[in-house]
């Protein structure tokens, strides 16, 4: 097992650079840690830590019309029943899938312990093919790089008073050594992933599995 991740640790450094490479004209090193962004906040209003940025699985720019989630909701802090702690690293998650009862509220505490950007997103199978397009998106306008987020970027106007910074509450995006949460409501059982959705990392195996008791 731990072989399989030290591959696909490998195979995401070389596709997501890669992309990178094609996107920006210069490979960017998965390893070379340029710099945190301590000034945002993390995971739409619940992260424990600065320098991450929550977003969802569909037409995400800021700026857009609102989403609504066929499996829940975004849930209150007063109501948690329980708390799920994740850890990210390249590229897997821990723990490796996940079991939840429809209508109860899940507190997840995520941390991103690998050396790239990664992200914990809640969705269905089309929902992340569909954002990972975005992310790709954001590789090309230089939002989004292999182990940083370009916060300044996030802000340019894309038109119609759209912006590339991300506000939903069913992801969190975050920096190498950042932490944020999510409080999510499941309000029926469907089949869902939690996933990273960028570039190369999803195809590298950066998935899990959420259940239904």
């Amino acid at each position: 097992m731990q072989t399989q991740k030290k591959l696909k640790s490998v195979l995401t450094a070389l596709i997501f650079t890669g992309a990178l490479s094609l996107a920006s004209g210069q490979v960017i090193a998965s390893g070379s840690h340029s710099g945190g962004h301590g000034s945002e906040k993390a995971g739409h209003g619940h992260g424990s830590e600065k320098g991450g940025h929550g977003h969802g699985s569909g037409g995400h720019m800021k700026g857009g019309h609102a989403h609504s989630y066929d499996f829940g909701e975004p849930g209150k802090a007063s109501e948690v029943d329980r708390t799920i702690e994740i850890v990210m690293k390249e590229n897997f998650y821990e723990p490796e899938s996940i079991s939840v009862k429809a209508g109860e509220t899940v507190r997840f505490k995520i941390v991103n312990q690998g050396e790239l950007v990664h992200e914990f997103n809640i969705g269905t199978r089309p929902m992340h093919m569909a954002h990972q397009k975005e992310m790709e998106l954001m590789v090309d306008h230089g939002v989004l790089e292999a182990d940083r987020i370009n916060h300044e970027r996030m802000k340019m106007d894309m038109g119609g008073g759209k912006t590339m910074e991300h506000d939903d509450p069913n992801s969190v995006l975050l920096e190498p050594g950042k932490s944020g949460e999510i409080i999510w409501k499941f309000t029926k059982a469907t089949e869902l992933e939690f996933a990273c959705n960028v570039p190369g990392h999803y195809d590298a195996g950066m998935m899990g599995r959420l259940h239904f008791k």
